[in-house]
Formats: structure tokens, C-alpha cells, sequence
């Protein structure tokens, strides 16, 4: 898996130029009455290449692209869904490698906790509050 690993980054690191988004065709009406795309069967102006992708907070961003631009942002898109799959494959591969490798006196000292105890706590067993001991049901208190 480590071996597996290693040839993903570099994979990756062999990526080149890349970016989000998508590319589509557009056609417009230029609004001129006396025009010819005014007529309903006329497309209307174009193809227009505009590349978009959702930026910050989710808005879509868009700008139209020079004919000789198009096939260069082709590419760099499909680099991008190259780059999505290798990062999704490396996180895979890490976190098996994660659950394969035994927990040992030095990572458990890195964690903070001695060595066979969890840093989770069953939730059952506590009442609510983080680390608060729950009462025992059975137990009288004086």
C-alpha cells in the first residue's frame, strides 16, 4: 500500500496545469429588431465559448474564451478531473494504510493517551458532559 501510495504522488506530482470548471457553448440575440438572430428559428450569435466554475460562497463565475484559448482550457480541465481522482485514490490508500498499521508506545505518546487506551470515550458512559463520569443507576448516593 505504501508502494501504491508513493506512485500516486507521483502521479501527482506530474500533473500539470489545471483548473475547475467546465466549458460550454453559447449562442446570443443582440436585441437589434432589424436583426437576423430577432427571427425565432435563427440561433442567434455565436458559438461563444464560455468557461464557468463556482467560485467563493458559491458563486458562479464566467468568462468567455478566445478561439484559441478553448482547446488549452480543455485540457486544463480535463488535467483537473485527473487531479480529483488521484487526490480521492490517495485518501483512500491513506487511510488504509492508517487502520493497517498497529498502534505502538510511540504513537500512542504522540496521541497523549498510554498505549491500549482510546482517545475516544463510549459515549454511553458519560452523562452529557465531555469526560463526566454517568452515575450509576444502581448505586445510592449520601
Amino acid at each position: 500500500m505504501v508502494a501504491e501510495r508513493a506512485g500516486l504522488y507521483e502521479e501527482l506530482a506530474a500533473t500539470g496545469d489545471f483548473r475547475r470548471g467546465s466549458v460550454s457553448v453559447n449562442y446570443r440575440r443582440c436585441g437589434k429588431a432589424n436583426c437576423a438572430c430577432a427571427a425565432p428559428e435563427h440561433p442567434g450569435h455565436g458559438p461563444r465559448m464560455l468557461w464557468t466554475r463556482t467560485g467563493p460562497g458559491g458563486k458562479s463565475r464566467g468568462r468567455q474564451l478566445a478561439a484559441l484559448e478553448v482547446e488549452k482550457v480543455r485540457a486544463e480541465l480535463d488535467a483537473y478531473s485527473r487531479f480529483a481522482s488521484l487526490t480521492a485514490a490517495i485518501v483512500e490508500v491513506n487511510e488504509a494504510i492508517c487502520e493497517a498499521r498497529p498502534v505502538t508506545a510511540a504513537t500512542a505518546a504522540a496521541a497523549g493517551s498510554p498505549p491500549g487506551v482510546g482517545s475516544l470515550q463510549d459515549p454511553a458512559a458519560t452523562d452529557g458532559e465531555k469526560g463526566a463520569p454517568k452515575p450509576d443507576p444502581g448505586r445510592l448516593y449520601h
